[in-house]
């Protein structure tokens, strides 16, 4: 669970770095877009096929994570043979407690996300085969598709904040009071770092500065 979940992560930042290839102009963000999806690797492998492989890989973190997260849920609720008799309820972050059922939303937001701008079956105010840009500039423009994505990012980020904090701490790296807080701190600039860079653009559609 934890190595799949920093897969996420990595990939969570190198698409927030593409999203802000926005700022750059329409002709650079979809030169980006269709490079994407077509000349990774090329020609070292067909063009479009890195995208695909890619998109398996990813199919298949996102899939060892869930089930990695429903097995340590089993093992969880198994352990416990009958209800705890606890007065005081333990310290725990709004993200340490909702983690499970974030996870969930964020899959459900995720199937929103792909149906809208890979898709293109759910169209937010362009038309299906528009260019990327249009399709950014279409969608954000208008205030509840920006209010959703606003939500959607900011439980992604929770999720990160204590997810990255976790994994790291699986794997081995919480080993003193220092490494503690390093790790802590470490966490909470990426999540603040991909919340800023991912509401940056949609924010700049929505007051009218990237048009």
């Amino acid at each position: 669970m934890a190595i799949t979940g920093l897969i996420m992560v990595g990939f969570l930042l190198m698409h927030m770095y593409g999203n802000l290839k926005v700022f750059l102009g329409a002709d650079a963000f979809n030169h980006y877009a269709h490079w994407l999806k077509g000349d990774i690797l090329y020609p070292l492998v067909p063009s479009g096929t890195f995208i695909w492989i890619f998109r398996v890989f990813l199919l298949v973190a996102i899939v060892a994570h869930i089930w990695s997260a429903a097995v340590l849920t089993g093992r969880a609720h198994s352990a416990r043979s009958s209800k705890y008799a606890v007065t005081k309820r333990l310290s725990q972050t709004y993200a340490a407690r909702t983690m499970r059922w974030g996870g969930v939303i964020l899959a459900g937001f995720l199937v929103f996300h792909l149906l809208q701008f890979t898709a293109q079956v759910v169209t937010t105010g362009f038309r299906a085969g528009s260019e990327p840009y249009d399709m950014v500039i279409a969608s954000f423009s208008q205030w509840w598709v920006t209010l959703v994505y606003l939500v959607w990012v900011a439980i992604v980020c929770l999720h990160v904040r204590h997810g990255v904090w976790s994994a790291l701490t699986t794997l081995g790296a919480n080993t003193s009071a220092k490494a503690r807080s390093f790790l802590n701190g470490l966490a909470w600039v990426i999540a603040i770092v991909l919340f800023v860079g991912f509401m940056i653009m949609p924010l700049a559609v929505q007051f009218g500065w990237v048009k």
